[in-house]
């Protein structure tokens, strides 16, 4: 236990508090270091004056007995104004009332532990909140009224929002052409309710497709939800998708719907759809056809009226041609193709996607970086990123936690600039053949595009004399 010391003038008596409500939101553990660390004592009231959270203790009677500087500063009511009024009457809460979580603690005796809420600071304004609870009584054991602490969530949620804008906003910007084909094909087939089928390799942002393919849809309103079907053991996914009935097997001890019941009318995406089995493959392709499903260990059929995105980083033609996919099943599936292009494919959009992600980390991690060095990004451009849009935000969440500048510099990119650096040393051996090569390739289309040696020496900016003998050179007839 610990003594609070009362702020109101007319009651100097001394109170204590519950310890459960300090593991809470009094930060316990720091009070006890100190008190012991220290070898003068330490008046209660300098504790609660120093934490984050706001602290205030109500009376018998419901009228603010202390309240500390904290919650001055998240209420924005100056404490004289509060001490001897009712506590409803300066908090204003969502829980006013028959909701009264402090009134559930004295009435139980049991504390409230981070309890979400909000209130009406002195602005008029909504302040979210958590709160926690405690009885309040004298060193004789006495109830005398209750204490609550609340910490303000403001911050928090207005990361959540701006990250949420961010994400939306985002969502479908490119400034590559090749994305901005599939953004056409996207939004030209997003409210229709036909099957589509989205090929990409690994990190290419397939499940964000499928996700604007359910925003931009009439489904919006209902759920939108994503499997990915090599994470799960065959009759686990079975189960997860269909769902099942009591007793259809071991553990079963309950009727569980599957995710099809789950996602009606909405969109229910199925990523690596190359990894299920033969008789999954069944299952599935009688849903696409009769569009009902049985749930496992039943016999009657559910109708669902389900839009399938399939999404795969595999040749399902291969797949098929090896008897390992349906061909019934493949051509029901690839209704409409959506194929994603590599991030090595749309280097347009990598200054794009970095400034995207330095925001959105610097929201998450509560950093102020205010963008990438020419050099750095450079470099990022001319990387292979095999593993796509996700390596690169990878490696900008990693840059931005660990960069001490205001700008990302290239030393933030040790695998690119080590990569960068072996690449250097291989176009130093190769060089010279490719150059030539290159020069073949060129003179050649030259020549095609324009029809005259003369008029292909004047476009290659060279003399004609020389052209002829770098024809002979490389053996090109025209």
């Amino acid at each position: 236990m610990i003594n609070l010391q009362m702020h109101k003038s007319d009651n100097n008596s001394k109170m204590t508090l519950h310890k459960e409500c300090l593991t809470g939101s009094f930060h316990f553990q720091l009070y006890e270091s100190v008190m012991s660390k220290s070898k003068q004592p330490i008046d209660n009231s300098t504790v609660l004056e120093s934490i984050s959270d706001g602290v205030f203790s109500v009376d018998h009677d419901w009228k603010i007995s202390s309240f500390n500087r904290a919650a001055e500063e998240i209420t924005g009511i100056d404490r004289k104004d509060t001490l001897g009024r009712y506590c409803s009457e300066v908090f204003r809460s969502s829980l006013c009332g028959g909701q009264c979580a402090l009134r559930e603690t004295l009435s139980t005796g049991k504390p409230i532990i981070n309890k979400s809420c909000y209130f009406i600071n002195s602005k008029g304004n909504k302040v979210p909140v958590t709160l926690s609870t405690a009885v309040l009584k004298d060193q004789q054991g006495n109830i005398i009224g209750g204490a609550e602490t609340f910490r303000d969530l403001s911050e928090i949620e207005n990361l959540k929002k701006q990250l949420g804008k961010q994400s939306k906003d985002n969502r479908l910007s490119s400034h590559s052409h090749s994305m901005k084909a599939v953004i056409e094909m996207v939004e030209a087939v997003a409210d229709t309710s036909t099957t589509i089928l989205i090929y990409g390799e690994t990190g290419t942002g397939k499940e964000v497709i499928a996700k604007a393919l359910h925003q931009l849809s009439a489904r919006n309103k209902a759920p939108f939800i994503a499997v990915n079907c090599a994470a799960l053991p065959e009759n686990l996914l079975e189960s997860t998708l269909f769902g099942h009935v009591k007793g259809a097997f071991t553990g079963a001890y309950e009727n569980k719907l599957g995710y099809f019941a789950r996602a009606e009318k909405g969109t229910l995406f199925l990523d690596e759809i190359g990894d299920i089995s033969p008789a999954l493959q069944v299952r599935l392709l009688r849903v696409l056809q009769e569009q009902e499903f049985e749930p496992v260990g039943s016999n009657k059929p559910q109708k669902t009226q389900v839009r399938i995105i399939t999404a795969t980083n595999k040749n399902l033609l291969d797949l098929v041609s090896q008897g390992q996919f349906r061909e019934d099943l493949y051509y029901r599936l690839n209704v409409i193709k959506i194929s994603l292009p590599t991030l090595a494919q749309r280097i347009e959009d990598i200054a794009f996607l970095v400034d995207i992600f330095i925001k959105r980390f610097n929201l998450l991690h509560n950093k102020s970086i205010q963008g990438i060095s020419a050099e750095a990004l450079s470099h990022l451009q001319s990387y292979a990123w095999p593993g796509n849009i996700r390596e690169l935000e990878n490696s900008i969440e990693r840059a931005c936690v660990l960069s001490q500048e205001s700008y990302l510099q290239l030393s933030c990119f040790p695998f690119v600039n080590s990569v960068a650096a072996k690449g250097e040393q291989s176009i130093r051996g190769n060089l010279e053949n490719n150059r030539e090569e290159v020069e073949k390739q060129l003179i050649i289309e030259t020549l095609k595009n324009n029809h005259s040696k003369i008029a292909t020496a004047k476009v290659l900016g060279i003399h004609k004399t020389t052209l002829f003998r770098k024809m002979k050179k490389y053996n090109i007839a025209f």
